[in-house]
């Protein structure tokens, strides 16, 4: 039986590989590897570097420049608050502080039970709608604090299952 090590690194070798020839190739690669195992680990980090003969240094720096990427496993669902200028001017910020008060995380954190991790972004191209938040693929405009616990709690109910 492999290691999980070696098991990763063939993995992220037939993620990459496609994409090793094509000019510029780190950010589609970077994109790939958190799209199919949802953040950028130092393991991957490692093994992008030897596959597009780069330092880890340079991918790394990649990866910590841009606020997209992570390098922690996110919560079972991604909670996004836009922090664009008309997000802001309609109460984006009250909104993410009344979000981190209660969710009890900061921004690229997870919640204790491994649910929700909450994340700034710097435009949901909802303007019209703002503030705005996004919830896994979906979009919600005119988020007031009422709204953002109504999708909360959506995100926290659990099914029990009764015997």
């Amino acid at each position: 039986m492999k290691n999980n090590n070696q098991w990763n690194r063939e993995r992220l070798l037939e993620l990459i590989h496609p994409l090793v020839d094509q000019p510029g190739a780190l950010l589609p690669v970077l994109h790939t590897v958190q799209n199919a195992v949802g953040y950028i680990s130092a393991h991957s980090v490692e093994v992008i570097a030897d596959a597009l003969n780069l330092s880890r240094a340079e991918v790394h720096g990649v990866v910590s420049f841009y606020p997209l990427f992570r390098t922690a496993s996110p919560g079972r669902h991604i909670v996004q608050i836009c922090r664009a200028e008309a997000c802001q001017a309609l109460g984006s910020r009250q909104l993410e502080a009344h979000a981190k008060r209660r969710l009890n995380i900061d921004y690229h954190q997870t919640t204790a039970d491994g649910e929700i991790t909450l994340e700034p972004v710097y435009c949901l191209g909802n303007c019209a709608c703002s503030p705005s938040v996004r919830v896994g693929d979906d979009i919600h405009g005119r988020v007031d604090s009422d709204k953002l616990d109504t999708l909360l709690d959506r995100l926290t109910t659990v099914a029990v299952e009764v015997r």
